[in-house]
């Protein structure tokens, strides 16, 4: 099957939903980029480790923007981290096999090996040269494009210190790509449903 643009149709989706969509498919930004193999998705609402819960502007940009929309942000001040908005959610891309636009990576990130060059949502914002002049942009219609069929393995989420217990990251089985390969609590996607539903239920995390 040929691929296509994911437009602004498949962002407006239920978040996690969107989530799993993502692995598999391609992510190309002013020529640089790969298949993405890892994403981690935030709720914005009752997740306390997503922005909405503690910054007033992160609650009103995602009220005024659509799905598709690049929500980026600097990281402890070094790091731009990628973004996309989804309905009731946001996503960050948090690994991607590096396929185009390499020796311009390999450059921004001095680095060669290949497997280091994207395997994180820090390193992958900088091997694609994302900037907070990119915040608010419309990722659809060619950014994001749509890939093979991939076994998909779900796992608690990472580098926080709020809910992390939710099985949200999502990653492709058995790459070796991704930031962190899949530890004991790793479950199948449907069990990450399970997880939102008693989030759902519960009001907070």
């Amino acid at each position: 099957m040929p691929d296509f643009n994911l437009n602004r149709e498949f962002f407006d989706r239920p978040f996690l939903d969107v989530a799993r969509s993502l692995i598999g498919c391609t992510l190309c930004w002013q020529g640089c980029g790969g298949r993405i193999v890892e994403v981690e998705a935030y709720a914005v609402e009752g997740d306390a480790a997503c922005h909405t819960a503690t910054r007033r502007s992160s609650r009103l940009f995602y009220q005024e923007n659509p799905p598709g929309t690049a929500y980026v942000y600097l990281n402890y001040g070094i790091h731009w981290m990628l973004n996309v908005l989804a309905r009731e959610g946001i996503l960050l891309i948090r690994a991607l096999e590096p396929q185009f636009g390499i020796p311009i990576m390999q450059a921004r990130r001095r680095q060669e090996n290949l497997r280091a060059l994207c395997s994180g949502p820090g390193k992958l914002g900088q091997a694609l040269g994302f900037t907070g002049m990119d915040h608010g942009k419309d990722l659809t219609g060619g950014v994001f494009r749509s890939g093979g069929a991939a076994e998909i393995v779900a796992d608690r989420r990472i580098g926080i210190t709020k809910a992390a217990e939710l099985p949200w990251r999502f990653m492709e089985a058995g790459s070796p790509w991704v930031s962190v390969p899949p530890g004991p609590f790793a479950v199948r996607p449907g069990n990450a449903d399970s997880a939102s539903e008693a989030t759902s239920r519960s009001g907070q995390r």
